[in-house]
């Protein structure tokens, strides 16, 4: 169905083609939306939102061992292999403190972790990582919990936190006294509903599509746009994450725009970041990254690593 995926991260389980058969035994329901290419090949309508969240379904159970996934209509489907990408090249972040050695334990707290609650489900399969996931939308925090209580022992492994303040993102969920390993987000990246609707009419368009009220893969306001788009929303996670410099080993936001890199490197070197790094990812033809800053030194990052990484 899928030819095999270039760009991807060594450790991803998705660089071959989709064993639609093996996915179908995962998740029965998947059958009912497989069609054919021109080709003539299996495949499924990735315009289609429930399609995509069968496939989601097959797929987190399959190579994720986790048998009960579900969300509510409306909100974003996301794609498990770029997720899964974020999380192997995050790893590779935390070794550069570890001696190149992925640590066997690690707290991570995930930035609107969403309805579907993917980097949580799939970071703690692939490493063991704790996770804290926040959100500021009920109805996703419902849906996440949700999850996380139908699946065995992911309620030890995962904890919900509500983001009270609409106006804040890291301020009120890193609580006094906790520390974090790494933080990620996938931040909203459009500016305006307006923006967030053409972005999914090209997307439907580039899939063959007709045009369609319905955002591609669904998604909810606080997931698709923000006054100001992606460049203000990590702006604004840089400018907070200051206070967080001594709680927090390595912040990290996906950017999923190129172009906006240097505004955001300006605003690093402003916040007094130690080191930036930049990971690039590929998916087919999508191109993405993202970029990672601390405020330890080298000397400070090896301690916290001997301190806090077991294994």
């Amino acid at each position: 169905m899928n030819a095999q995926k270039p760009g991807l991260h060594p450790r991803n389980r998705h660089h071959s083609r989709y064993d639609l058969d093996a996915l179908c035994v995962a998740n029965p329901s998947l059958r009912d939306f497989i069609t054919a290419n021109p080709k003539g090949e299996a495949t499924i309508d990735f315009a289609e939102p429930q399609a995509v969240k069968a496939l989601n379904k097959a797929l987190l159970a399959h190579f994720y061992d986790v048998r009960e996934w579900d969300i509510p209509d409306g909100f974003l489907t996301p794609p498990v292999p770029g997720r899964a990408d974020y999380l192997h090249h995050l790893a590779d972040v935390l070794a550069e403190s570890n001696e190149g050695q992925i640590p066997a334990q690690s707290s991570v707290l995930d930035v609107g972790t969403g309805a579907n609650c993917i980097y949580p489900l799939i970071g703690h399969h692939e490493y063991g990582w704790r996770f804290t996931g926040s959100e500021i939308n009920d109805a996703a925090l419902t849906s996440a919990q949700a999850i996380i209580s139908a699946n065995p022992g992911l309620s030890r492994a995962v904890r919900l936190r509500r983001q009270k303040d609409p106006s804040a993102i890291l301020a009120g969920v890193i609580h006094k006294n906790e520390q974090y390993d790494a933080t990620l987000c996938n931040p909203p990246f459009h500016d305006s509903a307006q923006s967030a609707q053409a972005g999914s009419e090209r997307k439907r368009r580039n899939l063959g599509q007709a045009a369609s009220d319905a955002a591609n893969f669904g998604g909810q306001q606080q997931e698709l746009w923000c006054e100001g788009g992606e460049v203000a929303f990590i702006c604004k996670m840089i400018a907070e994450s200051q206070q967080f410099a001594r709680q927090v080993l390595w912040f990290t936001s996906l950017v999923s725009r190129g172009d906006n890199l240097p505004e955001l490197y300006r605003a690093l070197t402003q916040a007094g970041a130690v080191k930036v790094m930049k990971k690039e990812m590929a998916q087919g033809q999508k191109q993405s990254r993202f970029i990672a800053w601390t405020f330890l030194d080298e000397t400070q990052r090896k301690r916290w690593a001997q301190s806090r990484f077991k294994g």
